[in-house]
């Protein structure tokens, strides 16, 4: 394990992150579309409105406002209910709190002095935000040797626990500071930490140069759907990490082609009225490839849209023109017309097309995929293919590789994750 992570902390990655601002589970779906639009991080964290206004909060009374983090997918999947696909303004106007899908374990408040070692640890066994205070006392400078306070190992973070009680030390980094501040916080995500870590490839050589095989990095548990089946399909069980489906073709030989993806990374900045109507009435291949040469235009609706290409019911009823559904009122672009979703896909380059690497891409590679992208996944295909589907590669997995390298032995409570596979059958 590289001394990086052992000797900078939680603060130091809080420099410039802008103040968290909670957005309340009684906004409505409407909101959190042009939230998630502008979010850096294409999701949000959602919670309850304070019951007292101006007394002072502890970490678990913050713990239990939080409700989930709500992203692209969760909205779109609520969408294409046939209730809401009848009566789209009410399906608009309804409360994130009936979307969002509750889990208040993904967030939790730590100490800026707690150690980087511990934060990538939580991560990696689940963990998708850290919630920390912001004071005017701390400066964003690690303690050089944070590992060590009194001539004594810190341990790691019981998941159990209040993760602001690492050690009762005086001479630990404060974040303790007037009463004004105390309440002000940044939220650091995944990605923020990659973004950490891939400024500090150098201090983790040779293992960036390492293939994602050889590391392990390579995770065969991931959620896929046939081309052919009804896209609706993904709805009856949405992933959450990464909240992606790969929409797959099989193979003689049994194995599955890769030919793109429904996700919230795909579906971040679309027409999410558009996308419902696709995930309820097209088949996952049509959804993902176009339609525009596989469905006919009387099979299509027309959506009543303002000039720069919203939904007439996001901006109060503005001027309007009528336009035929395509994959390009997802954000999509069209597919030339082939018997097989698969067969053209060589010829077909848009931004449905499936983020990919290989067995043998290395973990730099990976890594700079996905924050180039700003995707929380790539999906893996074997060393002598483009689509054929081994694996996928998310956050969890590159974290969990680049704290593999042998380290000082620190007694450590979190528990270890669990896997599981799942395949949206017929």
């Amino acid at each position: 394990m590289a001394s990086v992570f052992l000797y900078h902390v939680v603060g130091d990655l809080t420099v410039g992150k802008p103040e968290l601002v909670e957005f309340p589970e009684t906004e409505t779906v409407e909101s959190a579309i042009r939230v998630i639009g502008e979010s850096a991080e294409g999701s949000i964290p959602i919670w309850k409105r304070r019951s007292h206004v101006g007394v002072m909060e502890n970490s678990e009374m913050r713990r239990q406002r939080f409700v989930g983090i709500l992203n692209s997918l969760d909205i779109v999947a609520f969408l294409a209910r046939d209730a809401c696909l009848v009566d789209q303004e009410k399906a608009m106007k309804t409360p994130v709190s009936e979307v969002v899908v509750p889990n208040n374990s993904l967030l939790r408040e730590v100490d800026p002095a707690t150690r980087l070692i511990d934060a990538l640890e939580m991560m990696k066994h689940g963990l998708k935000r850290l919630l920390v205070p912001k004071s005017v006392v701390w400066k964003g400078m690690s303690k050089r040797f944070s590992i060590l306070y009194n001539g004594k190992w810190l341990k790691n973070l019981d998941a159990s626990s209040s993760s602001t009680n690492l050690a009762p030390n005086a001479n630990r980094p404060s974040s303790s500071s007037t009463p004004s501040s105390r309440n002000k916080f940044c939220c650091l995500s995944r990605e923020d930490v990659i973004r950490f870590v891939i400024g500090c490839l150098g201090a983790l050589a040779p293992l960036p140069l390492s293939s994602i095989s050889s590391l392990g990095a390579i995770s065969p548990n991931y959620y896929s759907i046939e081309a052919s089946f009804p896209a609706i399909q993904v709805t009856q069980k949405l992933p959450q990490d990464p909240s992606a489906v790969a929409v797959v073709e099989s193979t003689p030989d049994g194995q599955y082609k890769i030919i793109g993806e429904i996700s919230a990374c795909k579906l971040w900045k679309c027409d999410y009225l558009a996308a419902a109507w696709a995930l309820a009435n097209l088949s996952a291949g049509q959804f993902v490839m176009g339609v525009e040469d596989n469905v006919t235009s009387r099979s299509l609706p027309h959506f009543s849209v303002n000039s720069a290409g919203e939904n007439n019911m996001a901006n109060g009823g503005a001027s309007t023109r009528q336009r035929k559904f395509s994959s390009r009122s997802i954000g999509f672009f069209s597919n030339p017309a082939s018997p097989s979703f698969g067969a053209s896909r060589s010829m077909y380059r848009g931004r449905s097309a499936p983020l990919t690497c290989k067995v043998t891409s290395s973990l730099a590679a990976v890594m700079a995929q996905m924050l180039s992208h700003r995707a929380t996944h790539v999906w893996v295909t074997e060393a002598d293919s483009e689509d054929i589907l081994v694996g996928v590669v998310g956050y969890a997995d590159i974290l969990a590789a680049v704290i593999k390298q042998p380290a000082p032995v620190i007694p450590s409570t979190t528990p270890s994750g669990e896997g599981y596979a799942t395949e949206i059958q017929n």
